[in-house]
């Protein structure tokens, strides 16, 4: 069975004093033990103070990492500092980095190799643009992207859990659109198909692929109940407590699925 993952990811959103408060907010508000698994993310400067409020019923996520162990690279963070942080996933590949900021996919792939091998979860996140789906490119896109995420990610990590991919179709992401269940399960479905070819059936078939995208509490349920959804990495709405544990709820209502 595969666990769900949902995760909140803060962006660059909410001062210190903010940060605390939507934590205790949902920690106030999830069942101890939740029987799916709860992820904040927040941003990086609040990580130590948001650490300090959930406890071990939410695990800790960060934004983004740098490859290189240590050295002169200034405004950098470490997967080694993030690990003494008491961070446990870390996200790679998210569309604002890649269409914003100018990540390569060569950089994502070295990304995602140093947060498994440092012993961190990988939440690798794939997806198009609308132009790239409006051309039907959808499959060669997401491809490129896994094939080159996951280039140096070996069977092992994956195989102790340490992968998550995050589908999050580009023109979907603060727009409000959201892909229905059934495109969103499309895509799904060829990620594990992608998934089995590098790693194999029973590996591919234990790792969580997410949804992302103007995922919100009303339809959180249909699209956990699709067969390759395993979870959901809510933007916007994970700003809002209420919001938030309205899906994780859904979450917790949908499992076990498989």
């Amino acid at each position: 069975m595969r666990k769900y993952l949902i995760a909140g990811n803060w962006k660059m959103n909410l001062d210190r004093a903010e940060s605390v408060d939507l934590a205790t907010q949902i920690i106030a508000k999830l069942p101890s033990p939740c029987p799916v698994e709860v992820s904040v993310i927040p941003t990086l400067v609040h990580l130590e103070a948001v650490k300090h409020v959930i406890g071990s019923n939410v695990q800790l996520g960060a934004q983004n990492v740098y490859f290189e162990k240590k050295g002169a690279f200034t405004g950098e963070v470490s997967v080694g500092m993030l690990r003494d942080m008491g961070v446990k996933y870390v996200l790679a590949g998210h569309s604002e980095r890649r269409h914003i900021l100018g990540e390569t996919d060569e950089i994502v792939g070295k990304k995602a190799h140093a947060i498994v091998t440092e012993g961190l979860g990988l939440i690798l996140c794939v997806g198009e643009t609308l132009e790239q789906r409006q051309h039907f490119k959808t499959v060669e896109v997401v491809g490129r992207q896994l094939d080159a995420g996951l280039a140096h990610v070996a069977a092992a990590s994956a195989e102790s859990g340490h992968l998550v991919i995050a589908y999050e179709p580009v023109w979907a992401i603060g727009t409000g659109l959201t892909a229905t269940p059934a495109q969103a399960q499309e895509v799904h479905a060829f990620i594990r198909t992608k998934l089995v070819e590098k790693y194999g059936q029973e590996t591919a078939q234990n790792i969580r692929i997410q949804y992302g995208g103007s995922a919100k509490k009303a339809n959180a349920a249909d699209l956990l109940a699709q067969v390759d959804i395993d979870g959901l990495l809510i933007g916007g709405a994970s700003l809002m407590a209420d919001e938030f544990i309205g899906i994780v709820q859904a979450a917790i209502a949908g499992q076990p699925k498989h």
